[in-house]
C-alpha cells in the first residue's frame, strides 16, 4: 500500500492509460490518491480514468503527445492548482527502431525527447515543490535495454542507460529533502504495446512479466531507491553489467533476436 499521508494527495502518471501505467493508476486509486493521467490516445486514457473514478477518487486526464515540446506547459497548466505528491514517468517507448544510419536524426531526436527531455522537465517541475514541502515520490520507469547495447536500440538503449544514472543522482540530491526517487527497471512485460509490436513471448528462456506484478513492485519499493529491478530480472541485469562488453552485447543481441521477429530485418 502506498502511503497517502506520506506523499498525497495527487499523483501524476505520464503514460497512464494502459499496461503498467494503468496498473499504477488502479493501485494508487485504491490507496486513495487522486490522479492526473497523461497519455497520447484519448480512448484508453478515458477507460482507465473511468475505472479509477469508480474507486471513489478524482481523476483528471490530458491527451497529450510527450514528444511535443509544448506538452510540459500544458501539463503544468492542468495541474497548477494541485498538490502533486507522486510523479510516475512511465512514458518511454522506442519510437524509432531503425538502424542508426538508416533513419533521419529527427526521428531519433523524438526518442530523446520522450525518454530524456520531457522526463527531466516534469521531474524538475514537480520535484521543486516536493522538495519545498519536504515530501514526495518520483518513480521513473526504466528498461533492461539500458544495460547492454543492441541493434536497432542505438538511441533507445542509450537513453535508458541515461535514465538509470539520472535516477541514481537525483536520489542522492533529493533524499535530504524527504523526496523518494526510484527507477523501476522492467524486463519484457506483457503490455498491450508489446503485444501490438508482435513480440515472441514464447521465446526460449525469456522471462515474461505481468504489468500488475511489476507495478506493485515499483510502488512497494518507492522508498527504497535508487533502483529496483522488477520481475526477477536482477540476475540478467547483473550479467549484462559484466566487464567483457563484447560478450555481453553479443549474448544480449541473440536474446533480443529470439524475442523480435527478424524477417526482412537482416
Amino acid at each position: 500500500m502506498t502511503d497517502l499521508a506520506k506523499y498525497g494527495p495527487w499523483a501524476v502518471i505520464a503514460g497512464g492509460s494502459e499496461g503498467v501505467g494503468a496498473e499504477f493508476a488502479r493501485m494508487l486509486a485504491e490507496d486513495g490518491f487522486n490522479l492526473v493521467l497523461l497519455a497520447r490516445k484519448p480512448g484508453p486514457l478515458e477507460e482507465t480514468a473511468h475505472r479509477c473514478r469508480s474507486l471513489g477518487v478524482q481523476v483528471r486526464t490530458l491527451a497529450v503527445d510527450l514528444v511535443d515540446g509544448a506538452s510540459t506547459a500544458r501539463i503544468a497548466e492542468v495541474t497548477a492548482d494541485l498538490e502533486v505528491g507522486v510523479l510516475i514517468y512511465n512514458a518511454g517507448a522506442n519510437t524509432c527502431s531503425e538502424r542508426f544510419l538508416d533513419a533521419p536524426l529527427a526521428d531519433f531526436q523524438k526518442v530523446v525527447d520522450l525518454n530524456v527531455t520531457r522526463m527531466m522537465e516534469l521531474v524538475q517541475h514537480f520535484g521543486r515543490p516536493m522538495a519545498a514541502r519536504r515530501r514526495g515520490g518520483i518513480l521513473l520507469v526504466g528498461s533492461l535495454a539500458g544495460y547492454a547495447g543492441s541493434m536497432r536500440h542505438t538511441v533507445y538503449g542509450g537513453v535508458k542507460a541515461y535514465g538509470r544514472l539520472f535516477a541514481e543522482s537525483l536520489w542522492l540530491e533529493l533524499r535530504e529533502f524527504g523526496v523518494d526517487v526510484l527507477e523501476l527497471v522492467l524486463g519484457v512485460t506483457r503490455t498491450p504495446a508489446m503485444q501490438r509490436a508482435g513480440l515472441n513471448f514464447d521465446a526460449p528462456g525469456m522471462l515474461i512479466n505481468d504489468p500488475a506484478e511489476v507495478a506493485r513492485e515499483g510502488l512497494d519499493h518507492l522508498a527504497s531507491g535508487p533502483v529496483h529491478i522488477a520481475g526477477g530480472n536482477a540476475d540478467r541485469a547483473a550479467r549484462n553489467s559484466a566487464p567483457d562488453r563484447a560478450a555481453v552485447v553479443l549474448r544480449s543481441d541473440a536474446a533480443i533476436r529470439s524475442l523480435i521477429d527478424q524477417r526482412g530485418q537482416q
